[in-house]
């Protein structure tokens, strides 16, 4: 269908966008964007509510009677360097939870989904004759860390505020601009991330027999864990451990005291997840005990993100309100994705279905055939990428009326 002429993208939002790309925030430190976010919402009239979660912001507009939907974005940036070559690009830095300067960029969309959700409150505010009910907007923070939702609903979301109908919310994705992405069932993996410390016995490089090498250790606790998913997991089940770093010592000649490794696992099962993180402390204290080591390991959780499952019929019924506005034929099935999301949570804890969606942003002239299997998807640059920036044209204009439609899909017009 044609677009109605109510939506009318407010031509500042492209400043906006700029404005929150140059000034990244990692999680939980998102002030100067929450406060952006509360400003542009009550000049539309809404009630706003600022530090849910520590650092959230939720936006209520009450239009007559009718079901709630609560529309989400995410708000915080990566301790990533940019390296996009943009006017507008990054050069912050910020202060980790480890107290190192590390370099911040929007590396992964969610200045982008800030800006599109500010664009639909905007014209949908301006547009009430068009939906009744209530609109919840969400802007969340610390989703790369996984405990962004978690805060926002231990903060009192559900009590506080009203309880949805339905959760909805997109994610900008190297697909070609003007697609538009979702699958049923369970869409984004679990992701567990451990930190292993394992504690050998010092000595000089020259003395190997007075230590407990724990690179030794490492090496063989490494090679072991490759086991888990070929050796103990189903064939038919999907399972992803990835160790991402190894740190031990700082000199040639001199072995440490300890080493740490740093892992990733994905799941879409809870019973391949259990299996998996039994697996890996059964192996972790197993290769420390034949190394002869001195202390027990430590196995600490870094972070988690549950499966994130989309409703069945809610996803399907809101994309075919997309469908009927873009064309059905610029609608793709991503299949499930190894990434992962907390956004879930928000469904789960009030009780209500998911419709997640991932909203293309990559140059469509690199594209080709334009649908999952171009190739062009293993080629451009991808979220959590340097490299990465979605192009504003069209990308922002068609994820503001995403949203806007998404919303009236799931709030009646007035009568």
């Amino acid at each position: 269908m044609t677009m109605p002429g109510d939506i009318v993208i407010d031509p500042t939002l492209v400043d906006v966008y700029k404005d929150l790309h140059s000034h990244p925030e990692l999680g939980f430190r998102e002030n100067r964007t929450a406060s952006i976010v509360a400003e542009r919402l009550r000049t539309t009239r809404f009630e706003v509510t600022t530090g849910v979660g520590r650092t959230g912001v939720v936006g209520i507009l009450k239009n007559g009677t009718g079901p709630t939907a609560l529309l989400r974005a995410d708000m915080d940036a990566l301790p990533i360097r940019e390296d996009t070559g943009l006017d507008y690009s990054s050069t912050a830095t910020a202060t980790d939870e480890h107290g190192r300067t590390v370099p911040t960029a929007h590396a992964c969309g969610h200045d982008l989904h800030t800006t599109c959700l500010l664009g639909a409150a905007q014209v949908l505010a301006e547009n009430r004759s068009t939906w009744s009910g209530t609109l919840m907007l969400v802007f969340q923070p610390a989703e790369e860390m996984g405990a962004g939702a978690q805060a926002v609903v231990d903060d009192g979301l559900f009590e506080r505020f009203p309880t949805p109908e339905v959760v909805l919310g997109q994610h900008v994705a190297p697909l070609p601009a003007g697609k538009i992405a979702g699958h049923a069932g369970p869409s984004y993996a679990a992701s567990d991330s451990l930190r292993i410390r394992l504690v050998g016995k010092g000595a000089h490089g020259s003395m190997p027999e007075a230590s407990v090498d724990p690179i030794v250790l490492a090496a063989a606790t490494v090679m072991r864990l490759q086991t888990v998913v070929s050796r103990e997991i189903p064939s038919t089940a999907t399972a992803v451990l990835t160790v991402g770093s190894i740190h031990a010592g700082d000199a040639a000649n001199v072995i440490p005291g300890y080493a740490e490794i740093q892992l990733n696992i994905r799941s879409y099962d809870t019973a391949v997840r259990s299996r998996i993180l039994d697996s890996v402390e059964r192996i972790v204290r197993g290769e420390t005990a034949t190394a002869g080591a001195p202390d027990e390991p430590t196995i600490t959780e870094i972070e988690r993100f549950p499966v994130v499952t989309n409703d069945s019929a809610a996803l399907r019924k809101t994309l075919d309100a997309f469908g009927d506005w873009l064309g059905h034929g610029n609608i793709l099935d991503p299949g499930a994705g190894a990434g992962s999301e907390d956004v879930g949570i928000l469904a789960t804890s009030c009780g209500a279905p998911l419709s997640y969606w991932l909203l293309g942003g990559a140059d469509p002239s690199l594209f080709t055939t334009g649908d999952m299997t171009d190739p062009a998807l293993l080629a451009v640059p991808s979220n959590h990428s340097p490299h990465y920036a979605p192009v504003i044209e069209p990308t922002l204009p068609i994820g503001v009326r995403a949203l806007v439609i998404a919303a009236r899909t799931w709030l009646p017009p007035t009568r």
